[in-house]
């Protein structure tokens, strides 16, 4: 059965050069004008995988995003001319899979296509739970908690925690992390590496100058305190 592409954007020709490109790879492609419409389409037709302007009329690609999340796990590609890292940070924020920015080659997004999917395909093995200090990750229930409190991490975050914890006490390379997030088909840039850093230490309530949790290495990457407590 052909996997199911929403692809949301209010340009005509955008719509119709994304979906005759899919079609031709054997997707069956649906398509929005804004937010408002994907989510009609989104309770209709139940899409594998959604495709999502941002600048959009009636309901942008960001009001969209955060709709979707309180009612859906459906991984959100984001397609923006934004380039600023504050946007991508938002994006991700929400929920957002990954993002390309316009313009893009169709065949990179297939790549990043076949990446998300391939990752919300597979079936994750059972894993027990980490604990470091006072963090606690659980791969089941896809859950992480400091002293007991859960912390709201999106599904990047959560894969970058997992990797830095299950290597806790030793240095992992930035281009290994990177590689990381690809082989779980997520965007794996090191750029796109930084702001999950960022985010997870806000969202720990880490210190920069004196990390409990996430200390930095200069010039090489990160690592996960042993003694995080």
């Amino acid at each position: 059965m052909s996997r199911k592409i929403l692809v949301v954007d209010d340009t005509k020709n955008v719509q119709v050069m994304i979906s005759d490109f899919l079609s031709g790879q054997d997707f069956e492609v649906l398509t929005a004008s804004n937010g408002r419409e994907a989510l009609d389409v989104v309770h209709q037709r139940e899409p594998d995988l959604i495709l999502l302007d941002i600048m959009m009329p009636t309901m942008d690609g960001y009001q969209f995003i955060s709709q979707l999340r309180r009612e859906s796990g459906i991984p959100v590609i984001m397609i923006t001319a934004r380039q600023q890292e504050a946007d991508i940070i938002h994006g991700f924020d929400l929920g957002a899979d990954d993002y390309i920015t316009k313009p893009f080659r169709l065949r990179e997004l297939l790549v990043r296509m076949r990446a998300v999917l391939r990752r919300v395909g597979t079936r994750e093995e059972c894993k027990p739970e980490l604990i470091v200090g006072d963090i606690s990750l659980d791969f089941d229930k896809h859950e992480v908690k400091k002293r007991g409190q859960t912390i709201d991490l999106t599904p990047l975050e959560f894969q970058v925690l997992a990797m830095l914890m299950q290597a806790r006490g030793k240095v992992i390379r930035r281009a290994d992390l990177a590689i990381g997030l690809m082989e779980n088909g997520y965007a794996g840039s090191e750029s796109t590496l930084k702001i999950h850093i960022r985010n997870l230490r806000l969202k720990l309530d880490d210190d920069l100058d004196q990390p409990r949790y996430i200390e930095t290495v200069f010039g090489i990457g990160y690592r996960f305190l042993e003694a995080a407590e």
